[in-house]
């Protein structure tokens, strides 16, 4: 396989997840009596860019289909964080009711309802059916497609360019990268800005967060990567910030070379400077990732295994992506792990890709009274167990397995 960036031959592996489903693929009641598609699970570096990526088996219309089940407006904690950044931009840009807002990968609404209810004129654009009606009933404007340059260009036809772009948690999910950010560079009005929020590689790797690897990532991304494939397809990075969403990650802002006028901000030279002299660019980095991630899963195991022994229940929360790629990886299956709840009704009465586990609803939780939790999604770690406090009225504990075995 080639750089899906720089097309350099790739000969370094960084992670090998066996193989598993797509991790969004969840499956009914009917389709427990057919085959499933699996795919191999593996991560590659390019010594060229440094680009981390995913290598490629499946195509983005399989990964990405009309069944798509992950809805951004399920948490409150992303809801949050998402009309705070409406109201910073809003502010720092000066937009207003002449202003036009695009959102790339805009889900359910989760977001642009907070420039709607401000008045600002916002568009969406989402390949996936299923996310996209939810928006549509909220009353925006979405367009049901995959973004890249073609698309971009028909929507500057049709005066759809753009004073703030918006992309969060979609450039890792974009198995042409180049052809996406250009489409973002001829999107781009002369002096508007775009902003790109995805996990950071850095924590990635520092923090064995080895669960944010899945198919649906084509991409794990540093700044300085970041910056190499921006500026290659038109685009500059003047800001950067640290978030703790997902576990750690970067908001870039970037802005059109030729035109864009917003000052470079110090903290992109000290965020470069940080992923230099933690090695980034250096094979050492990434040395010992793979034995890591081994530990964790038989850490995982032994304690699943020993509540089997005593005869504890134990069961998950959350069926979210980054869930199955920690059960499918460690080969847990519903003796082990009896059922996932989660809030989306969704994905309710369905049951997880590869590893079968059925998917319930909250109040199941009251009914069986398990021993253990399992917190999936670990990085929502504090609203879940905020969320669920009851339980600990008849002694449940709560458990997460990323970084390491954690009870509490």
């Amino acid at each position: 396989m080639k750089c899906r960036h720089c097309f350099a031959e790739l000969e370094i592996p960084l992670a090998n997840l066996g193989s598993a489903p797509p991790s969004n693929a969840y499956l009914t009641r009917q389709s427990l009596s057919a085959p499933e598609k699996w795919y191999p699970l593996k991560v590659s570096i390019c010594s060229n860019c440094w680009l981390a990526q995913t290598e490629d088996y499946t195509g983005r219309e399989e990964l990405f289909s009309s069944e798509y089940a992950y809805f951004s407006s399920y948490s409150s904690t992303w809801l949050e964080h998402s009309k705070k950044y409406a109201l910073a931009m809003i502010e720092r840009f000066k937009l207003g009711p002449n202003s036009m807002v695009g959102e790339i990968a805009s889900n359910d609404g989760y977001l642009l309802q907070f420039f709607q209810e401000k008045g600002i004129p916002c568009y969406g654009v989402e390949p996936t059916e299923s996310t996209a009606t939810v928006a549509i009933n909220k009353n925006l404007t979405v367009f049901m497609e995959f973004f890249g340059v073609d698309f971009a260009k028909k929507l500057v036809k049709n005066n759809y360019g753009a004073d703030l772009l918006i992309a969060n948690n979609v450039l890792a999910h974009v198995p042409n990268i180049n052809d996406f950010v250009s489409g973002f560079s001829l999107l781009l009005n002369p002096e508007g800005v775009a902003t790109f929020e995805f996990p950071h590689l850095y924590r990635l790797m520092t923090e064995s967060q080895f669960d944010t690897i899945y198919h649906e990532h084509f991409s794990y991304l540093s700044l300085s990567a970041v910056k190499r494939i921006f500026e290659k397809n038109g685009l500059s990075v003047f800001d950067v910030e640290e978030l703790p969403t997902h576990g750690g990650s970067l908001r870039v802002f970037a802005q059109r070379i030729d035109t864009g006028k917003q000052p470079i901000s110090q903290r992109v030279a000290e965020l470069l400077n940080l992923e230099s002299n933690a090695g980034m660019a250096n094979l050492s980095f990434y040395a010992g990732f793979q034995n890591r991630i081994t530990d964790i899963k038989q850490q995982f195991l032994k304690f699943l295994l020993e509540a089997q022994s005593k005869q504890e229940k134990v069961v998950g929360y959350g069926a979210a992506a980054k869930g199955n790629t920690l059960l499918n990886f460690s080969g847990v299956r519903p003796d082990l792990l009896a059922y996932v709840v989660d809030r989306n009704p969704a994905k309710q009465h369905k049951y997880l890709p590869g590893s079968r586990i059925p998917i319930v609803a909250e109040n199941q939780l009251s009914l069986d009274k398990p021993h253990w939790i399992v917190i999936l999604p670990w990085n929502l770690r504090d609203e879940i167990a905020a969320q669920l406090a009851y339980v600990r009225d008849w002694g449940a504990k709560f458990v997460t397995a990323i970084p390491s075995l954690a009870i509490f």
